[in-house]
Protein backbone atom coordinates (compact mmCIF):
# COMPACT_ATOMS: atom_id res chain seq x y z
CA UNK A 1 0.00 0.00 0.00
CA UNK A 2 1.25 3.50 -0.85
CA UNK A 3 2.40 5.54 2.14
CA UNK A 4 0.10 8.48 1.37
CA UNK A 5 -2.93 6.16 1.35
CA UNK A 6 -1.75 4.38 4.52
CA UNK A 7 -1.36 7.65 6.43
CA UNK A 8 -4.90 8.67 5.43
CA UNK A 9 -6.53 5.31 6.22
CA UNK A 10 -4.91 5.11 9.66
CA UNK A 11 -5.75 8.74 10.49
CA UNK A 12 -2.12 9.77 10.95
CA UNK A 13 -2.85 12.53 8.41
CA UNK A 14 -6.45 13.56 7.80
CA UNK A 15 -6.35 13.94 3.99
CA UNK A 16 -4.52 11.94 1.36
CA UNK A 17 -3.73 15.04 -0.68
CA UNK A 18 -1.96 16.52 2.34
CA UNK A 19 -0.03 13.27 2.87
CA UNK A 20 0.93 13.31 -0.80
CA UNK A 21 2.14 16.93 -0.62
CA UNK A 22 4.12 16.36 2.58
CA UNK A 23 5.83 13.31 1.06
CA UNK A 24 6.57 15.20 -2.15
CA UNK A 25 8.19 17.95 -0.06
CA UNK A 26 10.49 15.36 1.55
CA UNK A 27 8.97 15.58 5.03
CA UNK A 28 7.97 11.92 5.44
CA UNK A 29 10.69 9.50 6.47
CA UNK A 30 10.55 5.70 6.66
CA UNK A 31 13.27 4.07 8.72
CA UNK A 32 15.21 7.34 8.59
CA UNK A 33 15.05 7.86 4.81
CA UNK A 34 12.92 10.42 2.98
CA UNK A 35 10.30 8.71 0.78
CA UNK A 36 7.99 9.66 -2.06
CA UNK A 37 4.17 9.29 -1.90
CA UNK A 38 4.34 6.05 -3.89
CA UNK A 39 6.58 4.27 -1.34
CA UNK A 40 5.14 0.83 -0.53
CA UNK A 41 4.70 0.51 3.24
CA UNK A 42 5.55 -2.70 5.14
CA UNK A 43 4.69 -4.01 8.59
CA UNK A 44 7.42 -2.93 11.02
CA UNK A 45 8.33 0.28 9.17
CA UNK A 46 8.91 3.33 11.38
CA UNK A 47 7.36 6.45 9.84
CA UNK A 48 8.26 10.01 10.86
CA UNK A 49 6.03 12.82 9.64
CA UNK A 50 7.34 16.38 9.97
CA UNK A 51 4.51 18.81 9.36
CA UNK A 52 3.90 22.48 10.03
CA UNK A 53 4.19 22.54 13.80
CA UNK A 54 4.74 18.95 14.88
CA UNK A 55 6.76 15.81 14.35
CA UNK A 56 5.06 12.44 14.77
CA UNK A 57 6.73 9.02 14.68
CA UNK A 58 4.71 5.80 14.38
CA UNK A 59 5.41 2.10 13.81
CA UNK A 60 3.33 0.12 11.32
CA UNK A 61 1.61 -2.82 13.05
CA UNK A 62 -0.84 -3.85 10.31
CA UNK A 63 -1.90 -2.61 6.92
CA UNK A 64 -5.65 -1.86 6.66
CA UNK A 65 -7.70 -2.90 3.66
CA UNK A 66 -10.18 -0.02 4.08
CA UNK A 67 -10.79 3.16 6.08
CA UNK A 68 -10.76 2.50 9.83
CA UNK A 69 -12.25 4.39 12.74
CA UNK A 70 -10.11 6.57 14.98
CA UNK A 71 -10.63 4.18 17.87
CA UNK A 72 -9.20 1.31 15.79
CA UNK A 73 -6.05 3.11 14.67
CA UNK A 74 -4.10 1.70 17.65
CA UNK A 75 -4.40 -1.73 16.00
CA UNK A 76 -2.59 -0.46 12.90
CA UNK A 77 -0.03 2.10 14.14
CA UNK A 78 1.87 2.45 17.39
CA UNK A 79 2.69 6.02 18.40
CA UNK A 80 6.38 6.19 19.23
CA UNK A 81 6.74 9.95 19.72
CA UNK A 82 4.94 13.22 19.18
CA UNK A 83 6.49 16.61 19.70
CA UNK A 84 5.45 20.11 18.78
CA UNK A 85 7.84 22.32 16.89
CA UNK A 86 8.16 26.02 17.61
CA UNK A 87 7.97 27.50 14.14
CA UNK A 88 9.85 30.62 15.21
CA UNK A 89 12.79 28.49 16.40
CA UNK A 90 12.90 26.83 12.96
CA UNK A 91 12.91 30.23 11.23
CA UNK A 92 15.68 31.48 13.52
CA UNK A 93 17.82 28.41 12.75
CA UNK A 94 17.34 28.82 9.00
CA UNK A 95 18.15 32.53 9.21
CA UNK A 96 21.31 31.98 11.26
CA UNK A 97 22.49 29.30 8.78
CA UNK A 98 22.02 31.75 5.90
CA UNK A 99 24.09 34.45 7.65
CA UNK A 100 27.15 32.26 8.15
Amino acid sequence: MRIDKFLKLTNVIKRRTVANEVATDGSIFVNGKSVKPSYSIKVGDVITVKMWNYEKTVRVLQIPSKQIGKSDSDNYVELISYKTIDVMDEIREETSEDIF
